[in-house]
This record gives C-alpha cells, structure tokens and sequence, in this order.
C-alpha cells in the first residue's frame, strides 16, 4: 500500500465515525470547524484525483464554502472521493512527469502527490482530534512525512499551506513533530 493511500485509509476511518452532531465541533485548523473542513476536502478532492490522472480538473464555480453537507450523504460522498484520490494515483506513470491540481501551473507528480499525502494525513489528524478521536499512522508513513515536509515546509508556508512552526520536543513522538512544522500543536484540545 502506497503512502497516499494509508493517509487516504486513515482519513477515512477518521470520517466513518464521525456523527452530524460533530460537524460544528472546532478544529485545529482555525478557519474551520469539521463541517468547514469537510467541505474543503469535498471541494478539492476532485482535483487532487485528476492531478494522479493527469487531468485537468477546473473548479466549479461555488466557492468552497458552498459545498453543502447537508445535500446528500457528505461522508459517502468523501469515502468515494478517497476511493478516487487513492485509485487515481495508483498507477506507477501517476508518479511521473509534471502534473497539476486544474490549474496552469504545473509540479513534479513526485511533488504533487507528497503534498496531498501530507494534506490528507493533518487534515484526518485535525478531525480526528476534533471529534475525540485517535489517528493511528503507520511508521513508514510517519517516516515520510515528515522527510517530505521538512523539505518543503518553507515552500508550503509560502503557499499558505502551513502555519508557524509550532516547538515541539525534538525526541517528540514523529507525528508530533511533524503537526508542529505544519504549524499545529500536538497537544490541541
């Protein structure tokens, strides 16, 4: 199994159990609650699917804000989405040349898929922790991680990806270290 695909898992084990009453719940990610975050994953995750596809994927015209949870089955909705991220970026050739997320600016697949492992990982880290939950990773995973955004932390702040780093012990568990270069505090309550 990939290491996009266990953040992928990990997601969606977090969103299988988290119930309606939770969606106003806060998340460490202080621009959303879980209802706000979801709807983040809800409108990106078509794009992060066609970077794996090397497709370009345009936004729909509504802002992220108006994806509605209440139209339908959201967690459904996002365990297909998952599904698709993870399926679409299966393929060894998803890993290689340049790619986008439906805009002209194009990365490194590499690049690209590191960035969305690590976007689906703290995103199931932040709900996880919103609606009282435990994220379990795997090592390698946790290994990977936190290679890869200690290489591109600064590139993702500048991207408004990130946060300030936030210190964490340096003999930290890995996951802890790796929330506090994303600029989260691991003790988040």
């Amino acid at each position: 199994m990939s290491h996009l695909s266990n953040a992928a898992e990990a997601m969606a084990a977090v969103a299988r159990t988290i119930n309606d009453d939770q969606l106003a719940n806060k998340t460490p990610c202080t621009e959303y609650d879980v209802r706000a975050l979801v709807n983040h994953l809800l409108f990106w995750g078509p794009s992060l699917a066609g970077g794996g596809r090397k497709e370009s994927v345009p936004q729909p015209a509504a802002v992220e804000s108006d994806v509605d949870l209440a139209a339908g089955d959201w967690r459904g909705r996002l365990l297909a989405l998952l599904d698709d991220i993870t399926s679409s970026w299966a393929p060894p050739s998803a890993w290689e040349g340049e790619t986008s997320m439906g805009t002209p600016q194009t990365l490194p697949a590499p690049v690209l898929g590191d960035m969305i492992t690590g976007e689906l990982a703290m995103h199931a880290w932040d709900l996880a922790v919103a609606t009282g939950q435990r994220l379990e990773l795997p090592a390698g995973l946790l290994t990977h991680l936190h290679d890869t955004v200690f290489a591109s932390v600064e590139q993702g702040r500048e991207m408004g990806m990130y946060g300030p780093q936030v210190t964490v012990p340096a003999d930290a568990p890995t996951l802890d270290r790796i929330l506090g270069l994303t600029g989260r505090d691991p003790a988040w309550a």
